[in-house]
């Protein structure tokens, strides 16, 4: 259990803001799915998005499943993340915490926010594509919302352009190349 701590105070320290105070990074995480919230009470996106993620986040809880969210703050200034914290059910990244929010950002390839990162109970990536996810399916029917491996995307059998079936079976062990194209691409 302790190298799960570890990668969870590797990503957000020791302790972490709740509505309350200061919680411990490992009592708040252990065992959970963890979602990731970049965001900033000065994005609009950001703001119309927060009630649709607070929503799911309540009614996946009340489900029983083990489920936390961190919001990472891009606020400017300690004030604006506390009142926009304040209108949250989750916990957060400390504000003072603005290194570690800059590293968060880097590792995730935050390219604008809102951002929505789901990571497993080890602190590995499920998925980049939460935000996607949440709007999608807010009940969470799917949660974890783990992307489909590249077998269940590809499917069990493939066409040849003779027309002829190839299995997926018939090709283990073989190298395989994927050609996106279309007939009206001409590149």
């Amino acid at each position: 259990m302790a190298s799960l701590t570890n990668n969870f105070e590797t990503l957000f320290g020791s302790t972490l803001t709740s509505k309350t105070g200061t919680v411990t990074t490992s009592t708040a995480l252990s065992g959970k799915i963890v979602g990731v919230y970049f965001s900033a009470h000065w994005c609009g996106p950001c703001r119309g998005f927060t009630p649709t993620l607070a929503k799911s986040y309540n009614d996946i809880k009340k489900s029983g499943r083990n489920f936390e969210i961190i919001f990472v703050s891009s606020d400017r200034d300690e004030d604006a993340f506390k009142e926009y914290h304040g209108e949250m059910p989750w916990l957060a990244l400390p504000f003072s915490e603005r290194a570690r929010k800059e590293e968060l950002s880097k590792k995730f390839k935050v390219q604008g926010i809102p951002t929505f990162v789901i990571l497993d109970e080890n602190g590995d990536t499920i998925t980049k594509e939460g935000r996607a996810a949440i709007s999608s399916d807010p009940q969470g029917a799917d949660f974890p919302w783990k992307p489909p491996t590249l077998e269940e995307s590809l499917g069990d059998e493939f066409i040849k352009n003779d027309g002829t079936v190839v299995t997926r079976a018939s090709l283990a062990g073989k190298k395989l190349a994927l050609y996106f194209s279309a007939h009206w691409c001409g590149p």
